[in-house]
């Protein structure tokens, strides 16, 4: 089976390729120009904006199956660059869609779309379902909630295979760290590195939502992509949201420095959604994926990572 992976170059691509590679998986990803795959496969640069571009790489390496991953994929980015979010993660899958569809093969492609579509919810309906209405509250949500619908389109209209999956936040060691578990744990090895005063800069610590470990969500991924059925919709998280403020809690006794935490009005987002978690009933029933690595055994993780680099 031959597995093509789009954004290879991210955060959650090199962890997938070594899942897929470690499962019996031929793996080819692409990557943009400045970046690298972070694991051993067959490896080509490709622009998503660029449809012919992709159209050429599915007639070299004919995939069996292609996920796609590329994607802008910060909220706290989404708001300062909402052009180009809409053009990475709209464009860039409409591009892919046109691609397969002309291409002379069938394959299946999972398309990663956010939990951040839900949206603003009403008080009672977490854990969320696959049926509940969308009413995504931030531009980076408002684009993948896009990009589903035009997954769904393209599905029914032209019958490709396609598996869409809401996933929720997932860390670990390797995410940048303008993503709140990462931003903490590097704050904190920076301050035991002594290269920042003990003081880590916080924005809303009350949010609630649901944290997976990146190695379970690739997991998940490659389980969808043999199980899942198509044309379905699939959330994939822990099912279980914790606070911001649990996360910090947690990185902190982990450090062996004193530190103060100060709330820094530059890391507010513009709009905040109170709480967020997903019922993973569905994947669960069909897969069999759940959840096995635990939050406090991520956050330790990703600090032992970040101190290793400070």
């Amino acid at each position: 089976m031959r597995a093509l992976v789009i954004g290879g170059g991210g955060f959650v691509g090199g962890y997938l390729i070594n899942e897929l590679k470690n499962n019996g998986y031929e793996v080819d990803a692409t990557c943009l120009e400045n970046e690298k795959i972070g694991a051993d496969c067959a490896a080509h640069t490709l622009d998503i904006l660029k449809k012919d571009d992709i159209s050429a790489i599915l007639d070299k390496v004919k995939p069996d199956i292609i996920f796609h991953l590329a994607a802008q994929s910060s909220v706290a980015l989404s708001w300062k660059k909402p052009q180009l979010t809409a053009e990475i993660n709209v464009i860039g899958a409409i591009n892919l869609f046109e691609a397969v569809r002309e291409y002379e093969g069938n394959p299946r492609v999972i398309v990663i779309g956010s939990g951040e579509e839900y949206g603003y919810i009403s008080e009672n309906s977490c854990p969320l379902k696959e049926t509940e209405p969308l009413h995504p509250g931030n531009i980076y949500a408002a684009t993948k909630a896009c990009q589903e619908m035009t997954a769904e389109i393209y599905a029914r209209a032209y019958k490709l295979d396609i598996v869409m999956v809401r996933a929720f936040n997932h860390s670990g060691p390797k995410q940048d760290s303008i993503f709140v578990i990462s931003d903490f744990c590097r704050q904190i090895a920076d301050i035991e590195a002594g290269k920042k005063a003990p003081v880590i800069s916080v924005g809303n610590l009350s949010a609630m939502r649901d944290f997976t470990d990146v190695r379970d969500i690739v997991r998940g991924y490659r389980l969808l992509a043999e199980k899942g059925i198509s044309g379905q919709i699939y959330n994939i998280g822990r099912g279980k949201a914790v606070t911001i403020q649990y996360i910090l809690d947690t990185a902190l006794s982990l450090s062996t420095a004193e530190i103060t935490v100060e709330r820094d009005e530059k890391r507010m987002r513009a709009a905040d959604i109170p709480v967020i978690e997903p019922d993973i009933t569905k994947i669960n029933s069909d897969t069999g994926w759940k959840a096995e690595i635990t939050v406090e055994q991520t956050i330790e993780d990703t600090l032992n990572y970040w101190r290793k680099r400070s």
